[in-house]
This record gives structure tokens, C-alpha cells and sequence, in this order.
């Protein structure tokens, strides 16, 4: 699998407001913080958009870094088990 768009949160600026255009299409986002992961089923947990923004944005109110999109599904922060799963 291969990544298809990343995002640089640290120099493209992506708030909540956006949230909706940039996960359009997505079935499912993995976000990190520290240890802890969550796991949004996008496609099938019709509540995982309202959800979206308290995973997906960090302190500042923009899109957390590191930000990949791999096919349908968004790594959000870095957990390198998750990673692993990922890209091997």
C-alpha cells in the first residue's frame, strides 16, 4: 500500500471547518496520541464524523501532524505499531 496524500499540518494550516472536505470518501481514521489509539469507522459509525474533530485537531485547532492519507484510510499522529501495520 502506498501513500496517496499526505498532508503537512505544520505549514498548511487545516480547521475544523475543513474537516468534513478533507475525510470526504475516508472509511476510517487511526489517530495517536502518545500510546493511546483510536480507531473512527467512518463508513459504518454514522457518530464518528461528530467525533472527527476532538481525534483529528490539535491544541492549536489544526490538523494534527503527522497527517497520511493511505487509500481510504488517515493515519493521524504517529504510533509506530500502527505504522508497522501500515507500511510494513
Amino acid at each position: 500500500m502506498t501513500v496517496r496524500e499526505t498532508v503537512n499540518a505544520a505549514k498548511e494550516r487545516i480547521g475544523e471547518a475543513d474537516l468534513a472536505e478533507l475525510f470526504e470518501g475516508s472509511r476510517k481514521v487511526t489517530a495517536a496520541k502518545g500510546k493511546k489509539v483510536v480507531v473512527l469507522d467512518l463508513a459504518k459509525d454514522p457518530d464518528a464524523h461528530e467525533q472527527l474533530a476532538s481525534i483529528a485537531l490539535g491544541p492549536t485547532g489544526n490538523l494534527r501532524a503527522p497527517s497520511a492519507r493511505v487509500g481510504k484510510n488517515w493515519l493521524i499522529g504517529f504510533n509506530e505499531d500502527e505504522y508497522a501495520k501500515v507500511f510494513g
